[in-house]
């Protein structure tokens, strides 16, 4: 695996002092060249300063939030925004993801983790990691399952419904293999879960199932991976 000789630019704006310090040195190893700062006012004028190939908000500022910074800093360029914030609330978590930011990060993240998705979203994944869409993805891409089948849509929702059906228990398996701290177990669990997603559109699924195949034994991945799946769990269809 090898990237770029030349590091990316970084705009991090993090307000406390030891996480920043944390964040900036775990993002030299990307490679990347950091620029932070602790507030909106600041990082606005190191937006206008600089190009950057991501920026890196901390969800709570001294003046404003995560929502807020983006705006600014989008009213300036329209570069990919990360999230991160030491809130697991779900509501706040999606709302990061509404505002805009294509993901969200809950503190305290590891090393691997960020760096793998830092690379991911400026390009630099490893062969085989999708970089996500803009914003939340929707639990089913009609469009991908679709063709998939053939377009017949009746066809599509048996099988969706079959999914739902076997996913609890595919779910169940993948948590005891990450219990039981069996990295091998797990990643036969994702390979089924993501051949599954690939076939029926579940697109928010899917890009769970890809993160988590990368660090199986991950608490993070692990929980974007349980929302995931609820979301899906959840999902009705109303056209049936």
């Amino acid at each position: 695996m090898s990237f770029p000789v030349t590091p990316v630019r970084l705009l991090l704006v993090e307000d406390d002092p030891i996480s920043r310090s944390f964040l900036e040195d775990a993002l030299g190893s990307v490679p990347a060249l950091v620029d932070s700062t602790s507030d909106i006012a600041s990082a606005i004028v190191l937006a206008r300063l600089h190009r950057h190939d991501l920026w890196i908000v901390d969800a709570h500022l001294p003046d404003g939030d995560g929502i807020d910074c983006l705006r600014a800093l989008r009213s300036i360029a329209g570069t990919t925004a990360l999230a991160v914030t030491a809130s697991t609330a779900r509501e706040e978590l999606d709302a990061l993801c509404e505002a805009g930011f294509v993901e969200v990060l809950c503190k305290p993240v590891s090393v691997a983790l960020l760096c793998a998705t830092v690379r991911r979203l400026v390009g630099h994944a490893p062969q085989g990691i999708r970089e996500p869409s803009p914003g939340k993805l929707p639990v089913w891409d009609e469009q991908q399952a679709l063709s998939a089948i053939g377009g017949d849509r009746a066809a599509l929702l048996k099988l969706r419904s079959l999914f739902q059906a076997e996913l609890p228990a595919l779910a169940d398996e993948l948590q005891r293999a990450r219990s039981a701290g069996n990295p091998p177990a797990a990643q036969a669990v994702l390979h089924k879960l993501k051949a599954s997603c690939g076939f029926v559109g579940a697109a928010r699924l899917g890009r769970a199932v890809d993160a988590l195949a990368q660090s199986p034994l991950d608490a993070q991945l692990g929980q974007l991976f349980e929302f995931a799946a609820q979301d899906a769990l959840a999902w009705k269809d109303d056209q049936s």
